[in-house]
């Protein structure tokens, strides 16, 4: 008799940054197949100044999800490789460093204490998606932009892969996720201005190729005008970059202050996804502006955990806090929840035999 799979697949559309697949495999019995998802959190910590505090351990963070506490399963800072630890969220083969200032500490990649082979380096580095308004609100300071952008992509660490994307009323995907520098930069001399904007439809589907990566992953977006053209509610874009834990930065013009509402949407949807909105008045300081989120990504921290159960289906609230009374001077910015799709059930066919993790890009 034909043997008999049962696959049980949970599509997410590349809701977490990071997965795994396993196939169970025994003769004469159902067989199942289980896509086990990671949440990754993109953190930073910053004092009361806006200096960042470097140097945390997995064991200063407290996450949770619906109330429900998390382990942590990898942990990393900044643009250093990012170690995954002992067991599924296990932090027990780290040391840990108690009432000292972060300051102060280690790094957690030099105090790790477990086996070696227990710990694995993933890929350091970030993957860059800039996203270019090459709309007729452009038309003024259009030179002046590319060049912020251009220094910006000049000014990037080696490990982070970059991605330069336009729009007006359609995107145009210049250069696509690379590490060659040369490639992007003549991306982004190429552009030429005119036509409306499409600004949420296309951010849209730039959050939507980043979420096809795991690891980490930022949307820059520099944008000198509301929308005109948009038939997706930014709304819509905002909970998608949640739900795929893909903090959005935005670079604006004067031009674009003097519309609030536009502003008001573009401060709401950067801060719930964990980045940032900055309002430029001249060349100068939109140059500021990007060398700020290249300081931010280079100290934010990189945080995932497999969720405990939960049968909430709907959107699920994401809390993160730091331990110890000495920490509470500290503020946190990252994203706060996302909201899973709906499973998927389908019966097919297989073969019989035990698949590899889903690989590390």
């Amino acid at each position: 008799m034909a043997k008999q799979w049962l696959p049980v697949v949970a599509l997410f559309f590349g809701l977490f940054s990071h997965s795994g697949a396993w196939i169970a495999a025994q003769q004469n019995e159902p067989h199942i197949h289980v896509i086990v998802d990671m949440v990754q959190l993109n953190i930073a910590v910053t004092d009361d100044k806006g200096n960042y505090i470097t140097h945390l351990r997995p064991q200063d963070f407290e996450v949770t999800e619906d109330g429900i506490k998390q382990k942590i399963a990898t942990f990393g800072e900044g643009n250093e490789p990012t170690l995954r630890l002992v067991g599924p969220g296990s932090v027990d083969g780290m040391s840990a460093v108690q009432g000292a200032d972060p300051a102060q500490r280690d790094s957690p990649q030099s105090s790790a204490k477990a086996d070696p082979q227990t710990l694995s380096s993933m890929v350091a580095g970030a993957k860059v998606f800039i996203l270019f308004d090459t709309s007729n609100y452009m038309y003024r300071g259009f030179v002046f932009a590319q060049d912020a952008i251009a220094d910006f992509v000049r000014s990037l660490e080696s490990a982070n892969k970059i991605a330069f994307y336009s729009y007006s009323r359609d995107l145009s995907r210049a250069a696509t996720l690379t590490a060659d520098r040369s490639q992007v930069l003549r991306a982004v001399r190429s552009t030429v201005a005119g036509d409306d904007a499409a600004l949420y439809n296309t951010l849209l589907l730039t959050v939507k190729d980043a979420a096809h990566y795991t690891g980490r992953k930022i949307v820059v977006v520099f944008s000198n005008g509301p929308d005109n053209s948009s038939m997706m509610p930014p709304e819509d874009v905002a909970e998608l970059a949640q739900s795929t834990g893909i903090p959005i930065y935005m670079v604006c013009t004067r031009q674009a202050k003097l519309e609030p509402i536009s502003t008001a949407v573009f401060e709401r949807m950067t801060a719930a996804t964990g980045g940032k909105a900055y309002f430029a008045k001249n060349w100068r300081e939109e140059k500021r502006a990007f060398a700020s989120i290249r300081d931010d990504l280079g100290h934010l921290y990189s945080l995932s955990y497999y969720p405990q159960p939960n049968p909430n289906r709907g959107w699920r609230a994401i809390t993160v806090r730091l331990i110890g009374e000495h920490m509470r001077k500290y503020h946190i910015r990252t994203r706060n929840g996302y909201r899973p799709l709906p499973a998927r059930f389908s019966a097919e066919s297989a073969p019989a035999a035990l698949s590899e993790p889903v690989p590390n890009d």
